[in-house]
């Protein structure tokens, strides 16, 4: 009989490229993945990876065990709803993958309310930018708090369950008195020197792409990531930022911010889940936290 452990094993290696990678993400030794991968193939006798330059890559038989795999794995999560939904209880803990820029205004709050409404529920909070649905279908997290931007299509991967829980416009960031009040067409931003995220993240793309609709190539004159240092360099007066509304704070002196008239730039923040049949009430808490905190 198969390992379930071991197929976790193999898929946790196909989804990070190499074995060092995946006995990382698991908490193990590289010596012990390899270990059991070896068990693996003598189990099905067949070799399910192959070398891919740097990088391991599934082999056909690897590929087509990973797909039945992935329907054990999608059983075994029912089977914990379903005697999660029978105890009708939220359980002890939870871990939650979030957005940088969402923490403050949505995280934050969320978790503030479960410890009240369920104090004996833990959630382990990961902050980070990076292949979020990767780590839910991996099963490492299990609720995702994620963003898609608009000039993107809305689709998930094969058995993730989105809701979506805030419309979150970008805003025109600039230094208190450089500028009026009134909303900004994108185009006014061809001649302004733009501190924006770099063009291989979601946002990054989001705004070269509403930039190129509106017929110009923004002037990058600082690339970075940090929203933090984006509102920095706008309050300085030495560029122009476009920040999503709920990472900024109102109350944040120095600054003054525009809606975009003409060609709004829209990301939608939404909450993911791996989908089951039954209702898990420890995930319907904190996605039912998540949504209560973005309407706030």
């Amino acid at each position: 009989m198969l390992d379930i452990r071991r197929l976790n094993m193999l898929k946790t290696v196909a989804a990070r490229g190499s074995i060092a990678a995946a006995a990382q993400s698991l908490g193990l030794s590289a010596g012990a993945v390899s270990q059991q991968l070896s068990a693996l193939r003598r189990d099905v006798g067949v070799d399910l990876l192959r070398p891919d330059g740097r990088t391991v890559a599934l082999t056909e038989a690897g590929r087509v065990l990973l797909e039945h795999a992935d329907r054990i794995f999608a059983a075994v999560q029912e089977a914990e709803s379903a005697v999660a939904a029978v105890k009708d209880t939220v359980g002890a803990s939870a871990t939650l993958a979030a957005l940088p820029s969402t923490v403050a205004t949505i995280v934050a709050p969320a978790l503030t309310t479960l410890g009240a409404d369920h104090p004996q529920l833990t959630v382990t909070c990961l902050v980070t930018d990076q292949a979020q649905l990767r780590e839910l279908t991996l099963g490492t997290v299990d609720v995702v708090l994620g963003q898609r931007y608009d000039h993107l299509p809305a689709t998930a991967p094969r058995g993730i369950e989105i809701v979506p829980l805030l419309d979150d416009p970008l805003l025109v960031v600039s230094a208190a008195g450089q500028t009026d009040e009134r909303p900004v067409a994108l185009r006014e931003l061809a001649t302004r020197s733009l501190a924006l995220p770099p063009p291989s993240t979601d946002c990054g793309q989001a705004i070269r792409h509403a930039c190129h609709q509106a017929g110009f190539t923004p002037v990058t004159r600082y690339l970075t990531a940090d929203i933090a240092a984006q509102l920095a360099l706008a309050r300085a007066g030495l560029a122009t930022a476009l920040v999503p509304r709920t990472a900024i704070d109102p109350a944040a002196p120095g600054i003054r911010t525009a809606p975009i008239e003409d060609r709004p730039i829209q990301r939608l923040l939404f909450a993911a889940t791996r989908h089951t049949e039954t209702v898990n009430p420890t995930i319907t808490a904190v996605v039912t936290a998540l949504r209560t905190a973005a309407r706030q």
